[in-house]
């Protein structure tokens, strides 16, 4: 049995995750600490929480803690991981893990040193349309892979999205804060790894009130086999149409004997070949039962897993590189 204890409440994902640990026979959440009191009442309304810490010095100085689940604002989420690491927990958080790069060198040395786990609620990885592709793509029909580009945009949401998101020093960049699923899944589905940032960029578009809060992003990146990826992970959806549109996580990847299309919101995958006239549907394939909380357990357990502390520190850092690129060229 794992006993996990939660740290911040401050974004939705974590609300999912606390849901996962309530459904798993596995866990037992044994703690919980929000030191932000809306965010606190928030949970409880919503969750059911049962906060049994004021703040989280004393809730890590707790013995029969396994793991820390970390929900708080991105700017804190570092510090929080590197502070659960000293006191000898494992850390499992929402994306973004942290947002420099000094904090992820800290991370990952801690982890290391003190043979601990790290993951990251990269969820995407167990979306219904995730094993269709891949298998495809592992049967290497489309060849060398050249090509890729991909979309994440969002809705500002304005208003109803968390406050803190438009407070300076607590988001960290819109490249760290969505792209990480993007290249992600590219390099889970494809193979192949980041090799350099061509060129990034971030601005702010839509956000007006506040200026400073850069709402658009896009990058360009050269991968491990020559293929260059281009991405734009945007808040420039319409508030109105929600997370609804196919725009909302597309991605082709475009190899030597063709291409393909996949489309989150419709669980689509699609493939042109060379010869055919067009798109063909794929057929799904069977769906993992898989889910980020059942995945890092297992890793705690020992077990090789297809998304691991290594990974997650490896895409973390990525992505972090990305935006710090973005950042340089203001």
């Amino acid at each position: 049995m794992i006993n996990i204890a939660f740290v911040g409440f401050r974004h939705g994902h974590i609300n999912a995750f606390y849901k996962m640990a309530q459904e798993n026979p596995d866990v037992n959440i044994v703690a919980a600490c929000e030191e932000n009191a809306e965010a606190r009442a928030a949970a409880e309304a919503a969750l059911g929480v049962k906060f049994t810490h004021d703040t989280y010095e004393a809730m890590l100085a707790e013995k029969d803690i396994d793991v820390v689940a970390i929900g708080d604002y991105f700017g804190i989420r570092g510090s929080r991981a590197i502070e659960a690491l000293k006191a000898g927990k494992n850390v499992y958080s929402d994306k973004p893990l942290c947002t420099s790069l000094d904090e992820l060198a800290a991370i990952e040395k801690l982890s290391t040193e003190k043979g601990l786990k790290v993951g990251c609620m990269l969820d995407v990885r167990y979306a219904p349309w995730v094993a269709t592709a891949k298998a495809f793509l592992d049967s290497g029909k489309l060849g060398k892979i050249n090509n890729v580009s991909f979309g994440g945009q969002h809705p500002l949401l304005w208003g109803s999205r968390a406050g803190w998101y438009f407070e300076e020093g607590k988001h960290g960049g819109t490249i760290n804060d969505i792209a990480i699923h993007g290249i992600d899944i590219i390099e889970y589905l494809t193979g192949l790894t980041m090799k350099r940032v061509v060129s990034a960029r971030c601005w702010n578009a839509y956000a007006k009130e506040v200026p400073f809060f850069e709402d658009c992003g896009q990058f360009m990146i050269e991968m491990s086999n020559g293929c260059g990826l281009m991405a734009d992970v945007s808040y420039a959806a319409p508030d109105s149409c929600g997370y609804g549109l196919h725009l909302y996580w597309r991605f082709n990847i475009w190899g030597e004997n063709g291409v393909m299309e996949i489309t989150h919101t419709d669980n689509a995958v699609k493939v042109a070949m060379n010869g055919s006239a067009g798109f063909e549907l794929l057929e799904q394939a069977p769906v993992t039962t898989d889910d980020c909380l059942k995945v890092f357990l297992r890793e705690l357990a020992g077990e090789k897993t297809p998304i691991d502390t290594a990974s997650t520190i490896a895409v973390s850092r990525e992505n972090l590189l990305i935006q710090a690129a973005a950042d340089a060229a203001k």
